[in-house]
This record gives C-alpha cells, sequence and structure tokens, in this order.
C-alpha cells in the first residue's frame, strides 16, 4: 500500500474536490490518499495561515507513514513558508516524493536544493475542476501506482528539472534556488502577456548558465496587449536563450492544462526514484 499524504501549501481547495480524486484513486490498487485538514481552511487568499500551512507541510513530510506529499493546489502562497518548512524536515521526510508544479515549483526547488526526497513536477488535485482533468489527475495516480506512460515524453538520459517561469524568475538569487548545471530545464507558463514573458526570460536566462539546454513548455490563456508584441512565445525563448548561448531545445508537454506530463527532477524516471 502506498500512502499518499495532501496538503496544501499555497491556495485551498474543497471537500467535493478531495471527494472526487478520491473516487478516482479507487480505481487504482494499493493507493491511499489522506487529505490533511488544513487543505480545507481559507485565510484570505491562502489555505489557512502562513503557520497552519507550514505545521501541516512538515506534519505530511516528517510522519513516517506516507510515501509521498502531493501538493493540492498552486495559485501563490509556498514560498512563504518554504525555507522555514524545509529546516524542520526530519530524517522521515527524506525517502518521500514530492508532487506538484506552479507555485508548487518554490518548494521543488528548494527539496532538490537540499536534496530531499525526490521532487517531481506534476499534475495536482484541484486540476480535477478542469474540463477532462480526470486524466491529469489518473495520469499522476498512475504513475504512483508504476505506469510511467505519463512521463514528459522527451526526457532522455540527462537530468531534468520543470517550473513554471515566472516562479523559476522568482526563485533565482534565492536560497530556495537549485544549482541547475548540466541540466535540461522546462518551463511553462499562464496569463502573463507576450511582454511580461519577454521579461521573465531576460532574468531567468541570466541566471541558466552552464545549463544543458532549455525547452519551452505550454505558453497558455495569453492576455491580449493594446500593441501587439510582434514574437510568439517560442520566439521569446529562441531571442533569449541565443543571447546568453543557452542550447534551445524545441517544445516540452508540460503547462497548465490536462495534458501537463510528470517530469521526475533529476535522473530518475520512476514514482521509486529508479
Amino acid at each position: 500500500m502506498t500512502r499518499i499524504a495532501i496538503c496544501a501549501p499555497s491556495r485551498s481547495i474543497t471537500h467535493q474536490d478531495a471527494a472526487r480524486v478520491s473516487a478516482l484513486a479507487a480505481e487504482f490498487t494499493g493507493l491511499d490518499l489522506h487529505f490533511h485538514p488544513q487543505c480545507f481552511f481559507e485565510h484570505g487568499h491562502f489555505a489557512g495561515t502562513d503557520r497552519q500551512r507550514l505545521d501541516a507541510l512538515v506534519e505530511c513530510a516528517n510522519d513516517p507513514a506516507f510515501e509521498a506529499v502531493w501538493f493540492a493546489r498552486g495559485g501563490y502562497g509556498s514560498n512563504r513558508i518554504a525555507e522555514d518548512a524545509l529546516a524542520r524536515f526530519d530524517h522521515a521526510a527524506q525517502g518521500k516524493a514530492y508532487l506538484g508544479y506552479s507555485d508548487g515549483g518554490y518548494l521543488l526547488g528548494g527539496l532538490y536544493r537540499q536534496r530531499i526526497g525526490r521532487p517531481i513536477h506534476a499534475p495536482m488535485p484541484v486540476d480535477m475542476r478542469r474540463g477532462g482533468g480526470e486524466a491529469a489527475v489518473r495520469r499522476v495516480l498512475g504513475f504512483i501506482a508504476g505506469d510511467n506512460a505519463g512521463l514528459e515524453p522527451g526526457l532522455d538520459a540527462r537530468p531534468v528539472a520543470a517550473f513554471n517561469l515566472i516562479t523559476l524568475a522568482m526563485l533565482c538569487g534565492t536560497s530556495l534556488m537549485p544549482g541547475l548545471a548540466g541540466h535540461v530545464v522546462l518551463v511553462e507558463e499562464v496569463s502573463e502577456h507576450d511582454y511580461a514573458v519577454d521579461r521573465l526570460f531576460f532574468h531567468v536566462t541570466a541566471h541558466l548558465g552552464g545549463i544543458a539546454g532549455l525547452r519551452l513548455g505550454k505558453v497558455s490563456d495569453v492576455p491580449v496587449n493594446e500593441v501587439d508584441f510582434g514574437q510568439s512565445a517560442d520566439e521569446i525563448a529562441r531571442f533569449w536563450c541565443d543571447r546568453h548561448s543557452i542550447p534551445y531545445l524545441g517544445r516540452a508537454a508540460i503547462g497548465h492544462d490536462i495534458d501537463n506530463s510528470i517530469v521526475p527532477f533529476g535522473l530518475a524516471r520512476s514514482f521509486a526514484g529508479q
């Protein structure tokens, strides 16, 4: 039996969300999901106060009964607690997988920097709200159960990391930013103007010297600006990669949609880390 603790380091989900995910999990033999009560807390924008979110994350990470910690939702907020949480993780946290994306990238990056557990870019329970979101959640549940079909199809023998672009930009220069030299870095973005994507690439590529290359995932729900920027997301990525002599390796199957693929950080290509 693989036991999965679910907490919400950023924003909350509903009991209905949890019930729908639990119903899907029942289709998989050997999975046992536990939603921490904090998932349903509300405190302004966040799933509870900073202290409540911090304590819930630490409780899930340090509980030896769980093999994985799955972030319920992104949004914003995990950066406010990430450094304090990682400082409180004990030996039980070392052997776990940690799954999420978007705002969860602050935690994934910090975990990878400190070599704690196995950070994994993956869909989250809240993706059930998307049309067809069952496919995204099933992809994660299947991966945990041993099915690697949901892995990003372009993964190769090189180490890899995957982030939301603005999250990676905010990580740069902080104590949560992992060393990514020699890695293929995958990035995606949502709900940002083209000029903002360009600005983010200006910042991010200046901090990615020595990486093996960059791949661009979905850049979706782009707001319409009053003046057309004149370059596509692909052209923006190529421009800044060329500026910093970073190999641009094309597109990637990650993003804020139901087709978001699974990307284990580093060289691991399975839930068990092998």
